[in-house]
């Protein structure tokens, strides 16, 4: 298991803000708009990104695009999402049961967005698993790098005082990181309706939209403390957020679906 840990969130001596987002699911225009809006400085900025960069939205190449050079270039802390996984697992592998999880799961226009020029073989009424597996050979050859670095992307991220995860974590174990890789990136009730007590660090996740939490899609706190959610359900139509974390507190920015600048 690629885990990341770090002490405190200080560059050069001095403390740093840190911006948490999640579950960007290919709105790239929105991601971007809401970096502008936090005004996203890379230089001084701690950006964590809670995984769940493709599937359902318009443009998951570009996503992934960005997110890696944001990881490359400045340092971006990049968690895994289920989908990311979904996405590995099916276009990495021959297993008729991955690829329709993933096809019905979102990725039909993840495949979409990455084989530009080639969609309207997908599109046509005759379309068959045949073209699919040529549109899956086709992201395996010209975008290998990209499905290297889903593959390689940690499972959680841990400061003095937060746990950054993309779904959660499983509050029945006295070690959280005993729990399976799976509930990671996949677990929901168990983890949102019950105390967390193995660690006394807050939990910020994403997977699960804050509209199942409380009326709206804006960041969810925790009533105990223990947990915060950011998922806005950008991708079906609600908003995408951006948790930012300083000495003081916390504030939050919000972005709807299909704004612009």
């Amino acid at each position: 298991m690629i885990t990341l840990s770090l002490r405190n969130l200080s560059r050069g001596g001095a403390t740093i803000r840190t911006l948490v987002i999640s579950d960007i699911h290919g709105c790239v225009q929105e991601f971007n708009l809401l970096l502008r809006r936090a005004n996203y400085r890379p230089a001084e900025d701690q950006l964590i990104l809670l995984g769940d960069y493709v599937d359902r939205g318009p443009d998951s190449r570009a996503v992934v695009e960005q997110v890696k050079r944001l990881a490359e270039d400045h340092g971006a802390i990049v968690l895994r999402g289920n989908h990311d996984q979904m996405a590995c697992d099916a276009l990495t592998g021959e297993d008729d049961k991955r690829d329709t999880h993933w096809m019905t799961g979102g990725g039909f226009q993840t495949l979409l967005s990455y084989c530009g020029g080639r969609e309207s073989v997908l599109l046509r009424p005759d379309s068959s698993w045949k073209d699919y597996a040529e549109m899956k050979e086709y992201m395996r050859s010209e975008y290998k790098e990209h499905l290297e670095f889903l593959s390689s992307l940690p499972f959680y991220y841990e400061t003095d005082t937060h746990l950054f995860v993309h779904a959660g974590i499983d509050p029945s174990l006295a070690d959280w990181r005993s729990q399976r890789e799976y509930d990671f990136i996949w677990i929901r009730e168990p983890f949102y309706n019950h105390p967390v007590t193995s660690t006394v660090k807050t939990v910020v996740f994403g997977h699960t939209s804050t509209l199942d939490l409380q009326d709206g899609a804006g960041v969810w706190f925790s009533p105990l403390g223990d947990k915060i959610g950011i998922d806005g359900g950008c991708v079906y139509g609600e908003q995408l957020n951006c948790l930012e974390i300083h000495e003081t507190g916390y504030k939050t920015y919000s972005v709807r679906f299909g704004e612009r600048a």
